[in-house]
């Protein structure tokens, strides 16, 4: 079936400005204007938010770059915005653009909490630590009213589940009493994105995450509440955000974080056509020098998704943000984020089951 694709337009609230077609689509529909008819321009696009039935929760991963090994995603899209989420991609296989419909088209796991519980009750369920939202954000704004992301940390508080946390929302703090519950047996990390502390580049970079300081407190209160929390500086996007690495680390380091990691720019499939589109609306004074340093950093390429370098890149350009960046590591007193922070897997305890019988200990 075709599907209508937007062209280049910035839409209010949104970082794509197009909706790319997919690598699966076969045929497509581009809006052109015949001069004789012109509809009226629009400035935002409203969400459609469809539940997804999954019939399982926990998603097994063996990169050996990602310092996970199970994770949990309670949706699908973002509408936070974020023109470089490497997730964009994913899409494609719901029949959907990339683009602007990863941002507006959203899915979330109905079934999250039962699902949870009847995986972690099998037999045979060997506890290992959770990544929780990886692809997506766990607390973008639709968790603000579906609460499918506090649902989930529910149950892994009741079964004493090891959990970790990425995002750059400031909405987890809603979720404290949780998180300082889980933190008091070690139980839970988590690690606020920050890819700039102008707020001007956010703006059209991430539009509807929130601020640079909104998450400067964040890693304030959460590690004020005793939860581990540290800084991710990604993406680090070449002659736009790369001056900044030491100020974020500084920042971060100075609002409570103790760990800190960094990701280069990835731009696996459609997604290097929206950054191209991006920076040729933003920066375009600069935009052929970006992709030159992303092109130096990935062999030649816009990208290259070898394990082992895909997160940092190879050659002298990524050389050189390696040595800056473990330089004010140090500096800063901070871990590594790859020098994973040792969860407690031995006090996890399955669910209960809706048979009394089974819990009689006999």
């Amino acid at each position: 079936m075709p599907r209508t694709f937007f062209g280049h337009q910035s839409f209010k609230g949104r970082g794509a400005s197009s909706n790319v077609p997919g690598r699966f689509d076969s045929l497509t529909l581009e809006q052109t204007d015949d001069g004789w008819y012109q509809e009226e321009i629009v400035e935002t696009l409203g969400e459609t938010v469809l539940p997804d039935r999954a019939r399982s929760i926990i998603t097994s991963n063996d990169s050996p770059d990602v310092g996970f090994d199970s994770s949990i995603n309670p949706y699908r899209g973002c509408a936070h915005g974020c023109v470089y989420c490497f997730a964009r991609p994913t899409h494609a296989y719901l029949g959907l653009s990339p683009g602007l419909d990863f941002e507006t088209k959203l899915f979330y796991k109905a079934d999250a909490v039962s699902l949870l519980e009847a995986e972690l009750a099998k037999p045979k369920y060997v506890c290992k630590t959770i990544a929780l939202g990886i692809n997506t954000d766990a607390y973008q704004p639709l968790e603000k009213r579906l609460e499918v992301t506090r649902g989930i940390l529910g149950v892994l508080a009741r079964c004493r589940h090891p959990v970790t946390i990425v995002t750059k929302s400031a909405l987890i703090v809603r979720d404290l009493d949780l998180l300082a519950e889980l933190a008091k047996d070690r139980l839970v990390s988590v690690m606020l994105s920050i890819t700039s502390l102008s707020p001007e580049i956010k703006r059209t970079l991430e539009p509807r995450t929130a601020s640079p300081q909104a998450r400067l407190r964040v890693i304030q209160q959460l590690s004020g509440a005793g939860i581990p929390v540290g800084v991710l500086v990604a993406p680090v996007i070449p002659a736009i955000t790369d001056h900044e690495i030491e100020d974020i680390l500084s920042a971060a380091q100075a609002a409570g974080a103790t760990r800190a990691g960094y990701v280069l720019l990835r731009l696996p499939h459609e997604l290097k056509i929206l950054f191209r589109e991006w920076l040729a609306e933003h920066f375009p004074d600069r935009a052929n020098h970006v992709m030159s340093l992303i092109n130096q950093a990935r062999g030649g390429k816009d990208y290259d998704s070898q394990f082992g370098t895909r997160m940092r890149g190879t050659g002298p350009y990524a050389q050189l943000l390696r040595t800056r960046f473990d330089l004010a590591k140090r500096k800063l007193k901070f871990a590594g984020a790859e020098e994973r922070y040792e969860l407690d897997t031995t006090l996890f305890r399955p669910p209960l089951s809706d048979t009394p019988q089974l819990s009689l200990g006999f």
